[in-house]
């Protein structure tokens, strides 16, 4: 069996269990049910930063024309790869066909732990030792508003015209100027099928005493704290505030004291689930395909009916990265509709770029009409965003829940 058809198989059987959390969506939700594409993704994750901008930085010397290279720094699972042949097949085709060599590192695991890593250099305008990194769309506006990020020549990213429309002028980069969709996806629910047969409908499952000490929820406060708040009946997108963050903080808390969450993690809550240390959480959605087919198909992914969340990360270069037009035409390359197909069939994310449903076909016709990937109105209507977040709200809810997750 290839990998692919394997992943099919997998896919078919999560994509049940979405369709029957979709069945019965509470009717909170029911005002985002016209809502387009267009505006779900271009709302997501586009909250207010923590910190204020710095003092003005310059941007590195680019070093480009001499320099053969470009480092790039990404999420877990986040990237075609070819297992027998250890390598990535696209980045593969984009360093024969530029003639670049591209160093890639899976070194991310939570905005806020690499943010933290790299935060000191970047205030300092120093090369971290990559030209692009993927950040969410929150910790991307802050970057922004530090001015720790570059301004991208859309000259050398002719590509850019494939970006969906819903993406071009999101509120925290009016015109795309400093920042660039990576992918889309959506935080729902995860959980061994062997081990917990019964499986979760709603947040709220996740504080059944059998699951006691083997549950994770994700270190994002951005991840967690809103499905937390959609499982309390609260319109993310709405006039929620401290009242409504405080009940939700609270649940979270008392899991956290009687021991029903096991651990808060970032992106390395995969490794707890292959070890069986953890057998249910918060999870990523395009992350469970692929730790099924690697592990033997052991999970079930679900959006709550009570809503998923939606969310995008993005390509951003650091104001000391030497190498900004290589990492441009490493961006340009993967908004190439086919090469963007070929990624998704992997990754198993929502896809930003214009086309690569139509090369679906001729790559994958499985996939064309996969809501992960291409998701309908319908789709996400049984997911949201949460509001924008003044600077002030953002640094108190974050330090909130910080303090209860003991950082």
């Amino acid at each position: 069996m290839t990998r692919q058809r394997a992943i099919n198989i997998q896919r078919r059987r999560l994509l049940q269990g979405i369709e029957q959390a979709q069945a019965s969506r509470r009717s909170v939700l029911a005002g985002a049910a016209g809502l387009a594409l267009a505006g779900l993704l271009s709302a997501c994750g586009t909250k207010g930063s923590s910190a204020g901008p710095t003092a003005a930085l310059t941007p590195a010397t680019d070093l480009s024309d001499s320099e053969a290279v470009v480092n790039w720094a990404n999420w877990t699972l986040y990237l075609d790869y070819d297992d027998k042949a250890k390598h990535y097949p696209t980045l593969e085709r984009f360093m024969r066909e530029s003639g670049l060599k591209a160093t890639y590192v899976e070194d991310i695991d939570s905005n806020d732990s690499y943010y933290g890593k790299v935060q000191a250099q970047l205030a300092a305008g120093q090369d971290i030792g990559q030209d692009l990194m993927v950040f969410s769309d929150w910790m991307a506006e802050r970057v922004i508003r530090q001015g720790y990020a570059q301004e991208l020549d859309h000259a050398n990213i002719p590509n850019i015209k494939n970006l969906l429309p819903a993406l071009r002028d999101v509120r925290f980069d009016p015109g795309r100027k400093k920042s660039l969709t990576w992918q889309s996806g959506y935080t729902g629910l995860v959980w061994n099928k062997e081990a917990f047969p019964k499986g979760l409908r709603n947040v709220e499952d996740l504080w059944d005493p059998a699951l006691k000490g083997r549950i994770f929820v994700l270190d994002e406060m951005r991840d967690t704290m809103p499905m937390l708040m959609l499982d309390d009946g609260v319109d993310i997108a709405g006039a929620w505030g401290q009242d409504e963050y405080g009940r939700s903080l609270e649940v979270l808390d008392r899991n956290i004291r009687n021991g029903q969450i096991r651990q808060v993690k970032g992106n390395s809550y995969k490794q707890d689930l292959i070890s069986g240390d953890a057998i249910a959480g918060l999870c990523y959605s395009g992350d469970i395909t692929q730790l099924n087919f690697e592990e033997g198909g052991k999970w079930e992914f679900v959006l709550p009916e009570r809503g998923g969340l939606l969310w995008s990360d993005n390509f951003q270069v650091p104001m000391g990265s030497p190498h900004k037009k290589n990492a441009e035409k490493l961006m340009d390359f993967y908004y190439q509709p086919d090469v963007a197909a070929e990624v998704a069939a992997y990754v198993n994310y929502l896809c930003p770029v214009l086309g690569a449903q139509q090369e679906m076909e001729n790559f994958d016709p499985e996939l064309v009409e996969d809501p992960l990937i291409f998701p309908s109105e319908e789709f996400l209507s049984n997911t949201s965003s949460e509001r924008e977040l003044s600077v002030e709200e953002e640094t108190d809810f974050q330090n909130q829940f910080q303090e209860v997750i003991g950082v």
